[in-house]
């Protein structure tokens, strides 16, 4: 479709999906990478669209700005670890440990090496929160696995697969279980009714602190930079 921009300094990049189920123009922001992205039905012309995107500038501009920056992981950095800020400090020994405000990370590829072990603990905490609110329900699930994903916290396959994102492991445990709770829920119910409600209640408890602070905290655990092979 092109390159489009809203001018002004800087030019923002906007990205144009026409979509055939779309209603109406709306406007995402990735909360990974803050690409801008312009949606609009088929019927509604390009210029109408852009139109629409510049209408929403200062709107645009002040969620940009609002952004996390990014935070390269290295040395001397601090990365919370189950909600608990940590300080990257070279490892004595070959194995990544956790030591009270501290994570000891061997030399050498260190983001890569500290992404492992996040993720392993991550697969972890989420196998053992899956199966306790799994049997709270009577039902299994079929795999469970580890992404690095942009859009979501985790998702239910209609055949019982479970998907996380792993960067969970950096929030505070209840997080984590609410997340586990949510998607083990669908097993019973797919979709997001009062039933469903009903279930992530029923194994969890009062999930609305933990889905406010996924809202408002969340994009928070994306700023961390690992490089290309950790994701």
């Amino acid at each position: 479709m092109g390159d489009h921009a809203l001018p002004g300094t800087p030019p923002v990049p906007l990205t144009l999906r026409k979509s055939a189920r779309a209603r109406r123009i709306s406007l995402r922001i990735s909360q990974l990478d803050g690409r801008v992205t312009l949606t609009y039905p088929q019927g509604v012309p390009e210029a109408e669209a852009l139109s629409f995107a510049r209408t929403k500038e200062e709107w645009i501009r002040q969620h940009l700005l609002d952004r996390p920056d990014p935070a390269v992981v290295q040395f001397g950095q601090t990365i919370p670890i189950e909600g608990t800020e940590r300080r990257i400090v070279p490892a004595s020994g070959r194995r990544v440990l956790l030591q009270g405000d501290e994570v000891a990370v061997p030399e050498g590829a260190e983001a890569r090496r500290l992404a492992r072990f996040l993720k392993e603990l991550a697969r972890d905490r989420l196998t053992g929160a899956c199966d306790d609110y799994a049997a709270m329900l009577g039902r299994s699930y079929s795999s469970l696995t580890m992404r690095d994903t942009r859009s979501r916290w985790g998702s239910c396959s209609s055949a019982g697969g479970l998907m996380f994102s792993w960067r969970l492991i950096l929030a505070p445990p209840e997080i984590l279980h609410y997340v586990a709770a949510h998607e083990v829920a669908h097993l019973v119910e797919m979709n997001h009714s009062a039933d469903f409600w009903a279930q992530v209640e029923r194994i969890f408890g009062d999930y609305r602190d933990q889905r406010r602070w996924l809202r408002d905290n969340g994009a928070q655990l994306h700023q961390y930079r690992f490089d290309a092979s950790a994701s």
